[in-house]
């Protein structure tokens, strides 16, 4: 079983981003999985979780990326806020890394995804 969280806020608890939910999530529960892929068509990232019976996709949406990219930046953790607490997104930066570099320049990701994430992620290096 496969269930989708869309996480389209972020606040700031001292040094740690922390992603938000409109949806009632319980977080304490996952398990990294430490894999981040993407969603071309949704315009996001996605961290893959494990919980009992499958797998939890936390959509990381385009309304987070700028604070997702100064948390890369800054070296911040990232977690996941639910009702019952926090989940910290495991690798999440060294995934986020690779996969950031292999969406530059690469219309396999469709040409919007690639424009949003250049825009971004890589606006200081144009």
């Amino acid at each position: 079983m496969r269930t989708k969280w869309h996480f389209t806020k972020t606040e700031w608890a001292g040094e740690t981003l922390r992603l938000l939910s409109e949806e009632e999530v319980q977080v304490t529960h996952l398990k990294p999985v430490s894999q981040v892929i993407t969603d071309s068509d949704a315009a996001a990232f996605v961290y893959l979780a494990e919980a009992e019976p499958g797998y939890v996709y936390l959509y990381v949406h385009e309304s987070t990326w700028e604070e997702v990219k100064r948390a890369i930046d800054g070296g911040h953790p990232v977690e996941a806020a639910g009702e019952d607490g926090t989940f910290l997104l495991a690798s999440f930066h060294e995934e986020m890394s690779d996969l950031l570099v292999n969406i530059e320049g690469n219309s396999n990701y469709g040409e919007e995804m690639v424009e949003k994430v250049e825009r971004v992620f890589f606006a200081e290096q144009r």
